[in-house]
């Protein structure tokens, strides 16, 4: 291919430069650095498709025949405390987060047995196609939290989803009986994982107040059992953990936390904005 050449390329060698050059102290001539790009910023929603799991989005108000429903909003607004006592070192918080993990885990196998067992029922079908039913009016939420946990929990509520629409589809055309457990087994556990936030307090205490055994970390140990060994040496943790800092003026001042008891919101309005 040939070199261009002529006036076009020697006007393009010779322009000037639009980038202004300012010599540094040793004569060497410097270009400018620009702006730093500004804050990332995003959005996450779930779209699910039955009343089934926006149900447990919101959870219920206990009354006076029927008992509280944690659902996933009160689970990410507990957690977020859980999270902020971890990142103080507390060990108990450690142990809490540990619990989470691997009740989700125990949880996603469960929804993932149900799921592929459906598949394979209707992969035996012959000469019919079968679409799995979707809702012609999705329910959208728009998700803020501040953990990842809350996040795995809004993931498992996809999840589940999938099955339970999967799971009427088979009922409908008759793969499944009108008694059958599938979805309903997996939403128990869902509903067992959101409460485990539920019953941890925070008591503003560290490793070190544990292994002095303070006055806070006694009560701690009253009302949340003796933390294993594994934990408070650190060797046992959960695969998402903060990162710790030390905050020399007091733990609950900096992040509007007070001791107290374990509390259960379910306000459907509410959602973790922190």
């Amino acid at each position: 291919m040939a070199v261009p050449t002529g006036k076009g390329l020697n006007r393009a060698m010779h322009a000037r430069s639009p980038i202004l050059l300012q010599p540094d102290s040793y004569g060497v001539d410097r270009i400018p650095q620009p702006d730093k790009p500004g804050a990332l910023h995003g959005e996450i929603w779930l779209t699910v498709q039955t009343i089934q799991v926006q149900q447990l989005i919101h959870g219920r108000n206990g009354s006076s025949d029927k008992p509280t429903i944690v659902g996933l909003i009160g689970f990410a607004n507990r957690l977020r405390v859980i999270w902020q006592a971890a990142r103080s070192d507390d060990p108990y918080a450690d142990w809490w987060l540990v619990k989470v993990h691997d009740a989700i885990e125990i949880t996603r196998a469960a929804i993932d047995r149900g799921q592929a067992e459906l598949d394979r029922q209707l992969k035996r079908m012959t000469a019919m196609e079968v679409c799995v039913a979707v809702s012609t009016r999705p329910y959208r939420i728009h998700l803020k939290f501040a953990n990842p946990y809350a996040y795995r929990g809004a993931q498992l509520l996809a999840q589940y989803d999938r099955l339970v629409c999967t799971a009427l589809t088979a009922r409908h055309i008759g793969l499944l009986g009108g008694d059958a457990q599938v979805h309903q087994a997996c939403a128990r556990k869902l509903r067992a994982l959101f409460m485990i936030p539920q019953s941890y307090r925070f008591l503003n205490i560290d490793r070190e107040s544990v292994r002095r055994q303070s006055r806070s970390s006694l009560e701690a140990r009253q009302a949340m059992g003796e933390v294993p060994e594994a934990i408070l040496n650190g060797q046992h943790r959960a695969p998402l953990t903060p990162r710790s800092v030390t905050l020399a003026s007091g733990y609950a001042g900096h992040v509007n936390l007070h001791a107290g008891s374990a509390i259960s919101d379910t306000d459907p309005n509410k959602n973790d904005d922190e």
